[in-house]
């Protein structure tokens, strides 16, 4: 579903995908916000981090393709980013952190810088 969605996105402007980027990070900033205060292993929880570990798979994916527009650097970064945010969902699902605050603001973060 999210990699039809994103190819739905890729295909459009790059002004309209970068938006369209920026309202699903948004969406898990809001998933992750309620998942923090039900707290871990809610299923507020598992719905936020199955959202986000989609989006960001996605992401990455795209990320790494040659086709990919963006410089190797910034590419590279993001991929790091988004490899971390992956480890942290990890985490918080099998109930080792309840870092929803570090993963929440790095997605703002991006999503800020899509504006």
């Amino acid at each position: 579903m999210y990699q039809r969605l994103y190819n739905e996105i890729a295909s459009d402007s790059y002004t309209a995908a970068r938006q369209r980027e920026k309202e699903l990070l948004e969406k898990g900033v809001k998933l992750l916000s309620m998942a923090r205060i039900r707290g871990v292993k809610t299923t507020e929880s598992f719905e936020a981090t199955h959202f986000v570990r989609s989006l960001w798979t996605t992401f990455i994916l795209d990320l790494s393709n040659d086709e990919n527009r963006l410089p190797d650097s910034l590419r590279a970064s993001l991929i790091s980013i988004g490899l971390w945010v992956l480890r942290e969902l990890d985490k918080i699902d099998s109930g080792e952190s309840a870092n929803f605050d570090g993963v929440i603001e790095i997605n703002r973060m991006i999503a800020d810088g899509l504006q």
